[in-house]
C-alpha cells in the first residue's frame, strides 16, 4: 500500500505529536517522525507543515545560537496547538475505530449481478 496519500493526511497530527513531547528543529522532527515508523515523510512536506503549523498559531518558535554551525529555529506547540492535537487524537481514534471495524470483518461473498446462488 503507498502510504503517501495517508501520511498527508495526518502529517499535521503527527508534527504536533512530536513536539508536544519535546521541542525540535526542523530536520530533528524529521529524524523524530522517521524513528516513529514515518520512514516516507519527506524532509519538504514536514518544512511546509512547520510553517503552516506555526503562521495557524499552533507552533511558536526561537532561535538557539550553535557554535560549530548556524543558529537553529526550534518550534514548541502553543495551547492551540495542543487544542488542536487534541481534536485530532479524537478524530483519528473514531477513524481507526471504523477502519478498524471494516478491515476485521470478513465480508461475505459478493454475487454478479445474474450469477445463480
Amino acid at each position: 500500500m503507498d502510504t503517501t496519500q495517508l501520511l498527508k493526511g495526518v502529517l499535521d497530527a503527527a508534527v504536533l505529536a512530536v513536539v508536544e513531547q519535546a521541542d525540535g528543529y526542523g530536520y530533528d522532527i524529521v529524524r523524530r517522525l522517521r524513528d516513529a515508523g514515518l520512514g516516507e515523510v519527506g524532509d519538504a512536506s514536514v518544512y511546509g507543515t512547520l510553517r503552516r503549523l506555526y503562521s495557524a498559531g499552533a507552533l511558536s518558535s526561537y532561535v538557539v545560537p550553535s557554535d560549530g554551525g548556524p543558529h537553529r529555529k526550534y518550534y514548541a506547540i502553543t495551547a492551540e496547538g495542543r487544542r488542536a492535537l487534541d481534536e485530532q487524537r479524537t478524530s483519528w481514534a473514531s477513524f481507526a475505530d471504523a477502519m478498524g471495524s471494516l478491515l476485521d470483518t470478513p465480508t461475505p461473498a459478493l454475487h454478479a449481478i445474474g450469477a445463480k446462488k
